[in-house]
């Protein structure tokens, strides 16, 4: 069983926050800021408007920016996921 979205959504699962600054201070959980950067796991099949279909600019695999306050939380299977609007990802990440 898998989530397989539905128009233009996008499925999401986060990367970890980092632990530690740059500087090497080990971060609480409490100062860790949430990741903007996610890993796609599943693409829908893009939206239909007046007959023209528009496509998906991300894929399965790709790492990406996405809004801070975009999607919908959601567990499945015991993992965290975020299922967002093509339209709130705002960079792939090469």
């Amino acid at each position: 069983m898998s989530i397989k979205p539905l128009g233009d959504r996008v499925v999401l699962q986060q990367v970890e926050a980092e632990e530690k600054t740059k500087s090497g201070i080990i971060l609480p959980d409490s100062a860790k800021e949430k990741p903007q950067e996610a890993l796609v796991v599943a693409v829908g099949p893009g939206e239909e408007t007046d007959g023209k279909k528009t496509p998906m600019q991300v894929k399965e695999g790709d790492k990406v920016i996405y809004t801070e306050y975009a999607g919908t939380e959601v567990k499945f299977q015991d993992e965290e996921y975020i299922i967002v609007d093509q339209k709130d990802i705002i960079a792939i990440v090469e």
